[in-house]
């Protein structure tokens, strides 16, 4: 193979390396962050402390334990907000985060034979309250026994979305193994077959990190049109809190794709200027060694 043939061949595979970073970024992040429900969970724990989000909780609950015990409004909804900062809001918090979960994963993960096509993805709010309700009794609040427990559906996902959604996390479910394995597959090969391996491993870690700053740019982007195209701006606080918090370790690793490509690219550039202005010495020729002289025989 040519010299020019193998640079060709070099430029194609680590600028298809380069393009499949975001996007197996993306896809490991939906399915590994926001497809497992630990991790969910767990992510979405520190909202419960935000005040956008409590505030949104005690006018939401509020009205509803006012109207279900005919109590009036603004007591109930300090009394709410009150509760929002003890530990079995939290506890709530992540049990209802659980819950809601499970019932979506349950319901994209379906196959063909088992999905519920004609039947949204629901929460049971009993299944919430009920734990919330025996957890008050234990701390002796009063009136915890009066608190409403019914099981009353919430529709999560409407059943006229389910088909496409499925079919989203399948694809998701399958590109966050094969985007991931086939950039470094790329990006190996790219720099294997390159003429000048030195200039291949800086031309893919700078790739690497215009790759992260394309990821951050998207997310900035997503965040900026997501809250735009809210029909009621006080929901504002509490979008961008949970947006923020969901996207908090994809903005992470955008952030380590930008750092590490960076790094790699300025030390192969240093090593690359210290080989130049210190070179190798020469080695000293070999002499060559004089024919033999002829024999008797030979003569």
């Amino acid at each position: 193979m040519s010299r020019s043939l193998r640079t060709a061949v070099s430029a194609v595979l680590i600028a298809l390396a380069c393009l499949l970073v975001p996007f197996g970024t993306l896809a490991v992040w939906a399915v590994h962050g926001l497809g497992d429900t630990g991790r969910y969970v767990t992510t979405m724990a520190p909202l419960a402390s935000e005040p956008a989000v409590r505030d949104a909780v005690a006018d939401t609950v509020g009205d509803d334990l006012a109207q279900a015990s005919g109590m009036d409004r603004d007591l109930v909804r300090d009394a709410v907000r009150s509760f929002t900062g003890t530990p079995a809001f939290h506890a709530a918090w992540d049990a209802g985060n659980t819950a809601a979960h499970t019932a979506v994963l349950r319901a994209l993960r379906a196959d063909g034979e088992r999905a519920d096509g004609e039947r949204a993805a629901t929460l049971d709010l009993a299944a919430v309250t009920a734990p919330l309700r025996d957890r008050l009794a234990a701390d002796h609040v009063p009136f915890a026994d009066r608190f409403p427990v019914e099981h009353r559906e919430v529709v999560l996902v409407p059943p006229d979305e389910l088909p496409a959604l499925r079919k989203g996390y399948h694809v998701l479910d399958i590109a966050s193994f094969w985007l991931p394995a086939a950039a470094v597959l790329f990006a190996v090969t790219g720099i294997a077959v390159a003429a000048c391996r030195r200039r291949a491993l800086t031309a893919t870690a700078l790739g690497t990190a215009l790759g992260g700053a394309f990821l951050a740019l998207a997310i900035a982007i997503g965040r900026h049109l997501t809250l735009t195209d809210l029909p009621d701006p006080s929901h504002r606080a509490v979008t961008a809190a949970v947006y923020d918090t969901l996207t908090s370790p994809l903005r992470t690793a955008s952030w380590l794709l930008l750092t590490l490509g960076l790094t790699t690219a300025a030390a192969t550039s240093l090593l690359s200027h210290l080989s130049a202005r210190h070179p190798r010495p020469a080695t000293p020729p070999i002499p060559a060694t004089p024919p033999p002289e002829p024999t008797r025989v030979h003569a």
